[in-house]
């Protein structure tokens, strides 16, 4: 395993472990402080399901991976048995753990990171759940048919939670569900990676957060089922590929990048879309991986540098430079904070993958800073 690896696992796991670890034993209701911004005291309903949703999302690409390193294997084996519990509890009836699949709009959102991170780690985290388990899974997704999502890349989650039907084999998975997300986001592309958030564009991280990496995972999995999305997919990953470019120059020397609007407490999540096309294995050709590589652990590190990033129990808190409860909306809450871990996804690749076996790298902004003329005329 290379130090850099180590790092990066290093750092996952000390930001996963106390959810995995209480949810598997059915405790993480019991367990896991409910922390919001000041005067916000609803999300109880909700933050159990992000945390699980949003853990299993960022981690599955390494619990579906064989890890060269047999320390890390052993890990690997460990995390996933624990993360297939945690399933069993959150969707059997009368667990002390069952979580709210149907209740407010929320449930939309985290049912599905929930789905895609089982897609990304299907041998894993589903061929390897119990029948009984998968039975349940399959009513707790179906139970979020009863919301109804925002014109917005909330389109996004309902079709997720159908693909997760679809490649699971149920027979009444919806294929409209999936063509509307599909058709309003191809709509909605404005250009250079980025599409609207709806109707109109949004200065955020969510073309990163959600809609480019669902918009891939969801083609990827159900793209050839008719030949109208057999058509889009080379465009939603080719548009993905841009956005990654785009995410890569956004990485400021020191590691730091321009936070910007809402679910900024996301931190480090907010590179999600870049992450997937390392993992994937879609970054354009003028993209260096180790430059990738190099610029995520600066991020990673300089984010994981502030106190208070946890709480005394190991717990994330809400903020972007440590703990600053007002950065967080009140849709914010523990739970939310752990899509954070989306940044962890090459972790999914072979310790001999290019990504981590490379020389290091300068990235772009490290590279223009330091006079490199090349580095601005690249993009």
């Amino acid at each position: 395993m290379t130090d850099t690896r180590r790092k990066w696992l290093r750092a996952m796991l000390k930001i996963v472990t106390p959810v995995l670890e209480s949810a598997s034993r059915g405790e993480l209701r019991s367990r896991m402080p409910v922390y919001a911004r000041p005067g916000v005291t609803d999300r109880e309903e909700y933050t159990y399901l992000e945390a699980l949703g949003r853990v299993v999302c960022g981690i599955s690409p390494w619990l579906g991976t064989k890890a060269e390193d047999g320390e890390e294997e052993e890990l690997r084996l460990r995390y996933a048995e624990m993360t297939r519990q945690a399933i069993r509890f959150a969707v059997m009836p009368g667990s002390p753990d069952m979580m709210n699949f149907s209740r407010g709009g929320q449930p939309i959102v985290d049912a599905a990171f929930l789905a895609e991170g089982i897609l990304r780690a299907k041998a894993e985290l589903w061929d390897a759940l119990e029948g009984d388990v998968k039975r349940e899974l399959l009513a707790r997704m179906r139970e979020t048919r009863t919301r109804k999502p925002y014109a917005s890349n909330w389109l996004l989650f309902a079709a997720m939670t159908e693909t997760l039907l679809y490649e699971a084999g149920a027979s009444d998975w919806d294929p409209m569900r999936v063509d509307y997300a599909l058709r309003q986001h191809m709509q909605w592309y404005l250009g250079d990676g980025f599409y609207g958030d709806g109707p109109e564009f949004h200065l955020d991280y969510y073309n990163s957060y959600v809609i480019n990496p669902m918009l891939v995972d969801i083609i990827r999995t159900v793209g050839d089922v008719f030949p109208d999305w057999a058509e889009m997919k080379d465009e939603i990953i080719r548009r993905a590929s841009r956005f990654a470019s785009a995410e890569e120059t956004m990485i400021c020397p020191d590691g730091t990048y321009p936070v910007l609007g809402r679910s900024s407490a996301y931190r480090f999540g907010a590179f999600h879309a870049l992450c997937q096309a390392a993992l994937l294995g879609y970054l354009p050709e003028s993209v260096d991986p180790a430059a990738v590589r190099c610029a995520l652990t600066a991020v990673i590190e300089k984010v994981m540098s502030y106190s208070g990033i946890f709480d005394g129990e190991g717990w994330l808190t809400i903020g972007v430079c440590g703990e600053q409860p007002e950065i967080g909306e009140g849709y914010i809450s523990t739970g939310s904070l752990y899509l954070c871990t989306a940044v962890f996804l090459p972790l999914g690749l072979p310790d001999s993958a290019p990504f981590w076996s490379l020389p290091d790298a300068a990235w772009t902004q490290r590279r223009i800073w330091a006079g490199d003329v090349s580095a601005v005329t690249r993009h």
